[in-house]
Order: C-alpha cells, then sequence, then structure tokens
C-alpha cells in the first residue's frame, strides 16, 4: 500500500529491502564471534599449561638474590612452586678447616747432644787406683766399625779410633757416633804414609789436613797422634806438638785373620795400663772383640780411652802403655 505524497524514491532510501535470512546470519555470525573469543581464551590458557606440562623439566630458575628468610619469593603465574627449602641449607665451607694456630709442639731436641756418657759406669777413672785398659783400633773408619761401636756399647767401654783422614771423608757418620758415644779419635795421618820418609813441610801437612776431616765430620781435634807401622824419628816429632802414642801389646790381627787367635793374644798380654793395638777394618777382630770384653771384664778391667789412661796428659812419647799403673811390669 503506498502513502500519498510519499516519494517513491525516498522511501526505497529510508526502508531498503532485506535479504532474506541476513539478521538471522548477523546473530550467527555474533554468536560465533563470542565463542570463538571464549575458545581463544581458553586454548591460551590450556595451551600455556600444556607447554607448561610437556615441556622437558628443567631446573627451577636461579634467583638473583637469594631471599634473606626462606619463602619471601613469590612464586611465577602458570608454573608449579618449587620444593620448599629446608630451614638453612648445609653450610658449604668456603675454605678448608681451620688449621690450629699452632700445632703440637714436637719433642724438645736437646741443644746439643753430649759428647759423652755420663752413666756411673763411664764416669771419669783414675787409672792409679783401678785396672785400666786402653783398646785401639787402627786403619778406620771401615765398613765393620759400626758394628765395633756396638759391641763396645754392650760392654760400656771406651776405646781410641787412630783413624785414617781419606776414610774420615767417605764414613763422617761412624766417626760422629763414635765421638757421641765417648770415644776418642786419634790422627793416623791421611793415607797412612810412612812419615819418616816424608820432608817436615810434607808431615805437617799431612797431620793437618787429616785433623780438619775429624772436624768436619765430628767437630773435634785429635789430640794425639799415632805414626803408621809405628815408625817415627826426631824429625817426626818435631813436626807435631802432640803426643805420639805407640802400644804395648800387639795382636797381629793383620797377620793372624783369626778371630780366636786374635782373642787369645790381646787376653794373654793385658796387663793394667796396657794399651792394645787392633786394626777395625779386618772383620775377624771386630768378631775377636765381645770374647775380649767379656774375659777383660771378668777379671775387673775398666776400658778407657788413651788421653783417660794417662789422667788426660798423655806423654811426649808414649812407647807402651802407663808404666806406673797399679800391677803394671817394669
Amino acid at each position: 500500500m503506498r502513502f500519498t505524497g510519499e516519494s517513491t524514491k525516498s522511501t526505497a532510501r529510508r526502508r531498503r529491502p532485506v535479504r532474506a535470512g541476513t539478521r538471522w546470519d548477523s546473530a550467527r555470525l555474533l554468536v560465533a564471534a563470542v565463542l570463538t573469543a571464549v575458545c581463544a581464551a581458553g586454548q591460551g590458557t590450556g595451551s600455556a599449561a600444556a607447554g607448561t606440562a610437556g615441556a622437558a623439566p628443567t631446573a627451577p630458575p636461579v634467583p638473583t638474590a637469594r631471599p634473606s628468610s626462606p619463602g619471601s619469593a613469590s612464586p611465577v603465574p602458570g608454573t608449579p612452586p618449587p620444593p620448599a627449602a629446608p630451614a638453612q641449607e648445609p653450610a658449604v665451607p668456603t675454605q678448608e678447616p681451620a688449621v690450629p694456630a699452632q700445632e703440637p709442639a714436637a719433642p724438645a731436641v736437646p741443644a746439643q747432644k753430649p759428647a759423652v756418657q755420663t752413666s756411673a759406669a763411664q764416669a771419669p777413672a783414675d787409672c792409679r787406683r783401678i785396672k785400666c785398659v786402653a783398646l785401639t783400633f787402627d786403619d778406620g773408619p771401615g765398613r765393620y766399625t759400626g758394628t765395633l761401636l756396638r759391641h763396645l756399647a754392650a760392654y760400656r767401654a771406651r776405646a781410641t779410633f787412630y783413624v785414617v783422614g781419606r776414610n774420615v771423608a767417605e764414613n763422617p757418620g761412624v766417626v760422629r757416633r763414635a765421638v757421641e758415644a765417648g770415644h776418642e779419635i786419634g790422627n793416623h795421618t791421611w793415607s797412612h804414609h810412612d812419615l819418616t820418609r816424608l820432608p817436615a813441610a810434607a808431615i805437617r801437612a799431612d797431620l793437618a789436613r787429616t785433623d780438619r776431616a775429624v772436624e768436619r765430620a765430628a767437630g773435634v781435634t785429635p789430640e794425639t797422634v799415632r805414626p803408621p807401622y809405628g815408625a817415627h824419628n826426631t824429625a817426626v816429632r818435631r813436626q807435631t806438638k802432640r803426643p805420639v802414642v805407640l802400644w804395648s801389646v800387639d795382636t797381629e790381627d793383620w797377620r793372624h785373620r783369626d778371630s780366636s787367635a786374635v782373642a787369645r793374644r790381646a787376653i794373654k798380654g793385658t796387663a793394667p795400663g796396657a794399651v792394645i793395638l787392633f786394626h777395625d777394618i779386618h772383620p775377624t777382630t771386630v768378631k775377636a772383640i765381645p770374647k775380649v770384653l767379656k774375659s777383660l771384664s771378668a777379671r775387673g778391667y775398666r776400658f778407657v780411652t788413651v788421653s783417660e789412661l794417662f789422667g788426660g796428659k798423655p806423654p811426649r812419647l808414649a812407647y807402651g802403655g802407663r808404666r806406673d799403673a797399679p800391677g803394671s811390669r817394669r
């Protein structure tokens, strides 16, 4: 129906015809848009959860600074909270266990080892009143001298070692042990030369060289001299101000390499004040010493050094033993 006066053109412009299904399609589009938005939101949350659940487990992120107290850090949204940390982690030592300010003190070492034992049996002997004998050993030290020192120690015996300088240089330790045990060291030249065949200057140099070797090894200077082979003359005696000491009993151990024979000669020839000659470079001699010590100890002898035998003042030339000892043969 048309109304009078209404222009067809204006009416057509104001009331545009609607295509069939247009309103329904718009409603459907609106609903679809709403559903799509809802699904998109849900899928985003689900995808984040799925991504978190499906991802490989990784270590919890390390905070840039450790919280001052447990539980102060906020959890990240969408991730499971990390396991609760213990109240306090075991402290990791930042350095090795502290060393005590001062280590336990080591046993005190004596400032200086006594050169002579101070037991009653080793007290200075008065050889004018008791029976004394001086055991002397030439030509060492050698490979058997250490064993000899043990034999002497077993009887608390002192002895005198007339050492060869070049042997001292090769075996300084045994010379030092001999001095520490209370034994005496004498000068027997550097290389066992016959001093009567040397000029005066060579004699002095030979004895001085041996003195230096003994001083370096044991810190002592020999107080007596024994010339090799017992050979001496006026020229030899003039080149040293020290006593020249020989012997009263020659065991001839250099000739008879038999322990029983050496012991027998030493025991048979001993008298109070005797000076017995041995050589500690021979194993048969060292093997004979325990028998000598045992036999003479049973007879009441005291084993002393040469200097002790003469009361600390050996004569300028001692051909044999102490002549004024009790019971000595004159």
